[in-house]
């Protein structure tokens, strides 16, 4: 049987819902610098997408749409997580389809996105969604 859940954006007043999934990623960062950032990336035309059951979030991607020379305009999910006692269900290729009709309604032309090196899970659900690896994200940290 296929299960229905309900796929849309998170209103930006409920925005602080995806805190927990964030630090499923990541625990090391506290709520108070999760959500200090979170109110940053909004100012600079960040979404969050949820995935539903009823009324609980049981799913989460941040959403961008950038413009940059080498690709044009494209979407970047970002820190997509499904809820573990979710996982199994094909809920992230339903959450990436989504994106990916929104993107085309958005008029993008293509998606990109970053996902770590050790998450081999991950790197393979996105080869899966028809994603290609075509370069590195180098990082350099100041603190």
């Amino acid at each position: 049987m296929l299960l229905v859940y309900d796929i849309r954006f998170i209103e930006t007043e409920k925005i602080e819902a995806i805190i927990p999934f964030l630090q499923l990623l990541d625990s090391t960062l506290t709520t108070h610098t999760l959500r200090d950032r979170l109110q940053e990336m909004i100012k600079n035309n960040y979404q969050c997408i949820g995935v539903y059951d009823g009324e609980v979030l049981i799913g989460v991607s941040g959403v961008w749409i950038i413009q940059k020379y080498y690709t044009g305009k494209y979407i970047e999910p970002d820190n997509v997580v499904i809820h573990p006692d979710y996982r199994g269900k094909q809920i992230g290729e339903r959450l990436s389809k989504w994106i990916d009709a929104y993107a085309v309604e958005t008029g993008c032309v293509a998606a990109n996105l970053n996902v770590y090196t050790t998450n081999s899970k991950a790197v393979r659900f996105w080869l899966n969604q028809g994603y290609n690896i075509i370069s590195f994200h180098l990082q350099k940290k100041y603190r």
